[in-house]
């Protein structure tokens, strides 16, 4: 899809955002980010796009389609949202270091009804440049989190309820309640199993069933087992080869994260598994620059049903000849093997619905 500076003159504040600084602004229609950002992460995106040296995670970072140079503070203030939705410059004197900010795809916007979770890596929560007393509380924070035992903390998500039409929000400070017992519980709470025929608008709230171990599902939220097994399966082949990306670079990661975004509407996850067996994800690079995200009748263009990338690379250091980040390695190690159990309790609540229905 080609964008014109005159589709991101204006924007409007990100409603899905469940991870990261505020601030985070998106065009008028919804396809691009517009992100305040250090002189680092601008310095990052422009290595990953040109150093042949990061060619294995290209795939695997948000695309990069410039900088904005900001010349005013914008007023993102509940009565501006009001007066149309645009931005409004209300300071005109914005330090150098705010003033750059990065234009990235927006990977909730071909989704429908996105389901969006934002994962924490790393072991280490500073910078090497930190101060005594930021370091201590960072190794405190790690400590009395998930963080450095598993080198993941779930910094927030949203799951789409059907029945309200409406996202279901769990906010950060659920992943920093939780400990590396709850970690399970916290993935199923993000992929709920749904029961065998949607939810009709009239249901009392909370009569969702679900057979699947560890999940608590908020009424009319999640996908059939038939659609999210294969969903988990393919995502965890993807978060495998971040992986083995991860681990041919030389980077040290504080505070980037893993989001994962995936279908909550039924009959576009379906037709966006179809889409996968059918080899669609091998033409998706040859053909995104060609074609909107929507057909001429507003309607979703069949795609992939979840997609997954690294973000928020503010504090990331290229490191020559140091190796890989043990910790990220650590955290991403952690996910796949959430994944793995919430496979098998998928699979074992489809193979038990299946034996009710023939007994």
């Amino acid at each position: 899809m080609a964008h014109t500076p005159s589709s991101i003159d204006e924007g409007v504040p990100l409603e899905s955002q469940v991870g990261g600084h505020p601030g985070v602004r998106m065009s008028e229609d919804g396809s691009l980010l517009i992100k305040p950002a250090l002189h680092r992460e601008v310095a990052f995106y422009q290595s990953i796009a040109s150093d042949p040296g990061f060619a294995p995670l290209r795939p695997y970072v948000p695309k990069f389609y410039g900088t904005l140079r900001l010349e005013g503070k914008v007023d993102e203030s509940a009565a501006a949202a009001e007066q149309g939705g645009s931005l409004k410059v209300v300071e005109h004197h914005v330090a150098e270091e705010e003033k750059e900010s990065l234009v990235l795809e927006n990977l909730s916007h071909a989704f429908l009804k996105p389901n969006i979770l934002d994962i924490k890596l790393g072991t280490v929560l500073y910078d090497d440049d930190a101060s005594p007393e930021k370091r201590a509380r960072m190794e405190k924070t790690a400590r009395e989190t998930t963080s450095l035992e598993t080198g993941v903390r779930l910094t927030g998500f949203q799951v789409y309820d059907l029945v309200t039409g409406k996202a279901v929000n769990t906010p950060k400070s659920y992943g920093k309640s939780i400990t590396a017992a709850d970690l399970p519980d916290g993935l199923a709470r993000f992929f709920p199993v749904a029961p065998d025929v949607p939810v009709p608008q009239a249901i009392a709230p909370g009569a969702a069933a679900n057979d699947a171990p560890g999940d608590q599902p908020t009424q009319g939220t999640g996908l059939p087992a038939d659609i999210l097994a294969p969903l988990l399966e393919s995502l965890r082949e993807d978060i495998a080869e971040i992986r083995e990306a991860l681990a041919e670079v030389h980077l040290r990661m504080v505070g980037a994260s893993l989001l994962v975004v995936y279908e909550a509407d039924w009959e576009c996850a379906r037709a966006g598994l179809e889409w996968l067996e059918e080899g669609g994800d091998e033409d998706e690079d040859e053909e995104e620059d060609d074609e909107d995200d929507e057909d001429a009748e507003g309607r979703k263009r069949v795609g992939p049903p979840y997609a997954v990338k690294l973000i928020d690379f503010a504090h990331t250091k290229i490191v020559p000849g140091a190796g890989p980040d043990e910790g990220v390695l650590k955290g991403i190690d952690t996910v796949l093997r959430l994944l793995d159990g919430r496979i098998e309790q998928v699979k074992a609540a489809a193979a038990a619905k299946e034996k009710a229905a023939t007994a």
